[in-house]
């Protein structure tokens, strides 16, 4: 989870880093790996705008990228579950190997290891669509700034490469971030500071990125974090998870007090 919000931190740097540099325009003619990439981004927006319409295509767009990348995030969540269920056997290692010597510090690092490889655990997993996305957001920023056909573009109350001027796309934005780390953090079994701290940091990080980008930017932000709501509910769905926590923690209650009764019947035959 640290490693996410470090990477979640760098991404946003960098978008907004990109908000100063490569301000040349991008054609079909432009040379450069990048710069074509670019622009194969901007076609596919162009062929998905409708009617002319950037900000649908943007949308749809938007969609496209997040259902193909289903299940990668499906992975993600599955290996984010485990980790989560094993955090209970971590405490009893790092109580067990509390020692700050580089011996008990090895130790305990292969036996987290150990028990990450016996219960499937992917440490990195959590990070991998992140990973996917970045160059993804880059490119999309990109090509609404440097490729005319979308950089001219106008859809509702906003143009595409100029900035929100009611701020209603950063909030949209913020507010689904909010919703989908709100809804994470409740399908944990546990909370700790770290996932709390992402749940508040991470909006307010979008939303003033979100007043600061092109507002195709912050679009597919809003779209991509409802969807994002959406997909959590689909795959991870919190409540259910709960539900099933509860219903496991009932059966061994009742497990246990069989076993009492069993226990206090054979007691009382002797």
């Amino acid at each position: 989870m640290k490693k996410k919000l470090k990477l979640s931190a760098l991404a946003s740097l960098a978008i907004l880093v990109l908000t100063g540099c490569g301000r040349t325009d991008i054609t079909s003619h432009t040379k450069g790996i990048w710069e074509q990439f670019v622009y194969g981004f901007a076609q596919i927006i162009r062929f998905l705008s409708f009617g002319g319409l950037v900000g649908l295509g943007i949308i749809l767009f938007t969609i496209l990228i997040k259902t193909v990348l289903l299940p990668l995030m499906h992975f993600q969540m599955k290996s984010t579950r485990k980790m989560q269920e094993v955090q209970p056997e971590i405490k009893k290692l790092q109580a067990q190997y509390s020692g700050k010597d580089t011996e008990s510090r090895r130790i305990l690092t292969e036996k987290t290891q150990e028990l990450y490889a016996e219960h499937g655990v992917n440490q990195f997993a959590g990070c991998l669509p992140l990973l996917v996305q970045m160059p993804i957001l880059w490119a999309l920023y990109q090509a609404i700034t440097r490729v005319d056909f979308l950089r001219d573009g106008h859809f509702l109350w906003f143009d595409i490469a100029g900035k929100d001027p009611y701020y209603i796309l950063p909030i949209l934005a913020a507010l689904c971030t909010f919703a989908s780390s709100w809804l994470t953090m409740k399908a944990a079994p546990e909370k700790n500071s770290v996932t709390t701290a992402m749940t508040y940091i991470m909006p307010v990080m979008i939303f003033v990125m979100g007043i600061s980008v092109a507002a195709g930017v912050a679009l597919y932000w809003a779209v991509s974090n409802a969807y994002q709501v959406f997909q959590t509910m689909l795959l991870n769905n919190p409540f259910k998870l709960q539900e099933e926590r509860a219903a496991k923690a009932k059966a061994e209650k009742d497990k246990i007090k069989a076993r009492q009764k069993a226990m206090a019947k054979a007691k009382k035959k002797k």
